[in-house]
């Protein structure tokens, strides 16, 4: 529900359609929508191996003295290709390949560029990474092209030569960060040295297009982000807070199902975001009404967290940072057409429930932590039900709930100081920002799946609804006020976040742009496949 493609958590894997502007015929789109339905690579290769086979085994932790691909590919990137140096050699030869080779490693470029860019990844890592597959198999001089939903990479050896370009739509994107992991650490090995581009394609296509959790663990971690982020607001573990919990959990549950049919029928993820949202509202107006005094408001307030979409806000943040402005200017208008189908999805039921003179008052206080403790646990119950349904790596997940420990511990010392709340969000966020990426530094993968569920505890659910709440009861003014002072909170984590990571490269001193040829893979040599081929099944 709140990453996913679709709030029914029934997305997708992300999906290109290629288009080439020279070289061998692009395929359509049904060419690579097929291999889906009868669950194969989602267009990436042959199809995925049955069940059980062997995962694709960790790299382990960068070595010192060895500079991630991205810290190398960084400064290279943001130089005018023409002055771009030459790669010292490439992993299986030191010529420069022929047209037929240059265009197989275009392709392999292309398709870890849309899974990367389909995941969720910064438009800048994602250039990153396809220009270091590019200048790993001497592919040069090159130069990747990323904006929102399109990836390209064009290469003309010499000037009297004609140009290759190719380019892929990504259709749709999908939250699946163990099928992005396995995608760096593909990426790291390419980079290092020592795999041949069949090879490379064949691990590629053999990652995963499944999910490492079954749906209906799916839909219980909805429940159970809604239940936590009503404890998380409330602050109270006496027995009408279990109630409350119990609803906000059956209307998460809700409201999953109710998208996923709406995705079944593939309308709009807008209309998606309308639909799940209600349920949420409506139970927390049925709860207002009763003699028990229980928080209904609280219930809508947890059922808010599990649709702000935080994922796209910190990508967006990273992009306009990094000089991407137009696609941090798609993206945030994405979150915008988002939210707004939350909050029309509540406020529909809002109406019904401030014309029938409902108590939705909050007595809570949105910005400060009445009880430390519990809403600790909280906290963590929240980063670990984000984590779920980002379909993280499960040996990733504890390292996730730790890093949201630390965030919300720092913003509930910063915020019981009296330190104002989108300042202390900021703060928070950047420290998530920079332990998610030293994590993700040290074990040689992205750093989405470390920060992106850990900072879902800060996100501005209950400012939110107080503008919501606002609006629906014609107090415009107070309604603008609150959105704007959760818009202002959401940007602070981005940006939190952004920093954070920024502050980590600063701990480990670049070495050489690239390594030499037989330089250290990451990682054993590639098992032997079902065809009795070298192959990374995942």
């Amino acid at each position: 529900m709140p990453e996913q493609d679709r709030p029914g958590g029934q997305a997708g894997a992300g999906q290109g359609e290629p288009k080439r502007a020279a070289g061998p015929a692009g395929r359509s789109a049904a060419e690579v929508e097929a291999p889906v339905r009868d669950g194969g690579g989602g267009g990436l290769g042959p199809p995925r191996p049955p069940v059980g086979a062997e995962a694709v085994p960790d790299s382990g932790p960068v070595l010192p003295g060895d500079a991630p691909w991205l810290d190398r590919m960084l400064p290279l990137l943001r130089t005018p290709m023409a002055e771009r140096p030459a790669p010292d050699d490439g992993p299986l030869d030191g010529g420069k390949p022929g047209p037929e080779s240059a265009a197989c490693v275009l392709d392999l470029a292309l398709r870890v560029g849309e899974l990367l860019l389909a995941s969720g990844e910064a438009a800048e890592d994602v250039e990153a990474a396809m220009l270091g597959i590019a200048r790993a198999y001497r592919v040069y001089p090159c130069e990747p092209q990323v904006t929102f939903t399109l990836v390209s990479i064009s290469y003309q050896p010499t000037s009297a030569e004609s140009p290759l370009m190719v380019e892929r739509t990504v259709r749709r994107r999908v939250s699946d960060y163990a099928r992005l992991a396995a995608v760096f650490r593909l990426v790291s090995d390419i980079t290092a040295g020592g795999v041949d581009v069949d090879d490379a394609g064949r691990r590629l296509a053999w990652v995963r297009q499944g999910r490492p959790y079954p749906v209906w663990l799916l839909v219980l971690a909805s429940g159970l982000l809604a239940g936590a982020a009503t404890v998380l607001v409330g602050g109270k573990a006496d027995g009408r807070a279990w109630l409350v919990f119990a609803s906000a959990f059956v209307a998460a549950v809700a409201g999953d199902r109710l998208a996923a049919l709406v995705a079944h029928h593939d309308l709009p993820e807008f209309y998606q975001f309308v639909v799940a949202a209600m349920p949420a509202a409506l139970i927390g107006i049925l709860l207002s009404f009763n003699d028990l005094h229980l928080r209904g408001s609280v219930v809508i307030t947890g059922g808010l967290f599990a649709f702000l979409p935080g994922r796209f806000m910190v990508a967006a943040a990273q992009d306009g940072l990094t000089g991407f402005y137009l696609t941090a200017a798609a993206r945030l208008l994405e979150v915008l057409y988002l939210v707004a189908g939350m909050v029309i999805g509540v406020m529909l039921v809002l109406y019904v429930g401030v014309s029938s003179n409902a108590d939705l008052r909050n007595c809570e206080s949105p910005d400060g932590v009445a009880n430390p403790p519990l809403q600790l646990v909280a906290a963590m119950l929240v980063a670990l039900a984000f984590a779920v349904l980002l379909q993280t790596d499960r040996s990733t997940v504890p390292l996730v709930v730790l890093n949201s420990a630390v965030g919300w511990a720092t913003y509930g010392v910063l915020v019981n100081a009296l330190t104002e709340p989108i300042v202390a969000a900021g703060s928070a966020a950047g420290l998530v920002g920079l332990f998610g990426q030293l994590m993700a530094r040290y074990r040689g993968v992205s750093a989405l799946p470390y920060v992106t569920a850990a900072i879902g505890p800060l996100m501005p659910g209950s400012v939110l609804y107080f503008g919501l709440l606002s609006f629906t009861q014609g107090r415009l003014d107070a309604g603008l006020a609150s959105v704007g002072r959760a818009s202002a909170t959401a940007m602070a984590l981005a940006i939190g976040v952004n920093l954070g990571g920024e502050v980590a490269r600063l701990f480990k001193p670049l070495s050489n742009p690239e390594p030499a040829r037989g330089a250290r893979r990451c990682g054993p040599p590639p098992p032997t496949g079902p065809d009795g081929q070298p192959g990374w099944p995942c």
